[in-house]
């Protein structure tokens, strides 16, 4: 029996924007998470039964539940991003660089980054093009052949081993989100808000995790401390939704913008548990939430460790489409991560207690 004062479903208004806002911003390199590590803890901690940072940096947190045997749920969402490291400085300012998590280099020359923990402007170096040959011109600038340049006066601010961001801040524009981190903040404000909101009916075990963009590296050992029956990863997907070039219908679209949230069958990393994609596909029915299926395929979400973790977790994964991901920025639509986060949240209050009992 659900409560009168239970929330009903998550709402994504003007405080959640402002919080994506915030964690979008925020400069949360893998490895380096601390910006966004804090913001979470700060929203969360008055609301955990438990709460503590693992040795990793994931921050685990957990909400009871008001039913005794509850199943055990972990939710998980990623708080780092792509971006670089600083290798050696090569003089007035410029470094050599390498970069952290998949970035194609063709979307590098001529962008603007923060440097460090000071969030120093700088620049990923580009000719000209009106200097350039045309044989420069038609070739991918390899990485090695790049710096990053924030010039004589700050030279000194940084050493080798500093962490870089896209320079690029969260903005609304419309019925849509611009951001270079939304990637995987919408999930992590989606689980600060469920957090806050937890469904009484499961054992809530949140883990915010660290780097995802680099192998997936947080999520095990956070589903090993958590001891889940079965988990949700909540991410941000590709959709490559844009008409093709010569014309012909794009069916290989991955996901589709304004066609609700993505649920994962299968990825590179993980075949996701039927039992849980059937859940999420009949709770979407019955609440008339929009929802797709992400088509199979490559990429991959912290469900590829955690699955595999003990003997084995049931797990499913949950996106949100956006264009440009792993770029400087990316957009997603607002109505999109709505429905995305009512998914969630009605799923969950709705959980059969003897789902894994069911046939897959």
């Amino acid at each position: 029996m659900i409560k009168k004062e239970e929330k009903m479903t998550l709402e994504i208004g003007s405080q959640q924007i402002a919080l994506l806002e915030r964690l979008s911003n925020a400069a949360a390199v893998s490895g380096d998470e601390g910006a966004v590590r804090r913001i979470v803890l700060e929203e969360i901690e008055g609301a955990a039964d438990s709460l503590r940072v693992d040795a990793m940096g994931s921050v685990l947190a957990v909400r009871h539940a008001q039913s005794p045997n509850a199943l055990r749920v972990m939710v998980a969402a990623h708080m780092d991003e792509i971006g670089f490291m600083l290798l050696e400085e090569t003089g007035d300012g410029l470094f050599h660089f390498g970069l952290v998590g998949g970035i194609d280099p063709r979307q590098l020359p001529g962008k603007p980054v923060w440097v460090g923990p000071a969030r120093l402007p700088g620049v990923i170096g580009a000719c000209p093009v009106h200097l350039s040959s045309e044989e420069e011109r038609s070739k991918i600038i390899p990485v090695d052949d790049l710096r990053i340049d924030i010039g004589p006066a700050q030279a000194g601010k940084v050493e080798p081993g500093a962490w870089a961001v896209f320079a690029t801040g969260f903005r609304q524009v419309g019925p849509s989100l611009f951001g270079k981190a939304l990637d995987d903040r919408l999930g992590v404000a989606t689980l600060i808000e469920l957090f806050k909101h937890a469904p009484p009916n499961i054992e809530l075990l949140a883990a915010f995790t660290v780097q995802e963009e680099v192998g997936l590296r947080g999520a095990g050992p956070a589903a090993d401390a958590l001891q889940p029956d079965l988990a949700f990863v909540i991410d941000c997907t590709p959709a490559l939704d844009h008409p093709n070039w010569d014309g012909s219908e794009n069916v290989r679209y991955n996901t589709q913008l304004d066609r609700g949230p993505a649920i994962y069958t299968a990825d590179a990393a993980t075949i996701s548990d039927r039992r849980l994609i059937r859940h999420l596909r009949q709770t979407a029915a019955a609440e008339g939430i929009p929802c797709q299926l992400r088509q199979p395929g490559g990429g991959g979400t912290d469900a590829g460790a955690i699955h595999v973790r003990r003997e084995g977790i049931p797990s499913v994964s949950m996106s949100v489409p956006g264009r440009y991901m792993h770029t400087a920025i990316s957009m997603v639509r607002l109505a999109d991560w709505q429905h995305y986060a009512a998914l969630l949240y009605a799923a969950l209050r709705q959980l059969p207690p003897d789902i894994l009992e069911e046939e897959r």
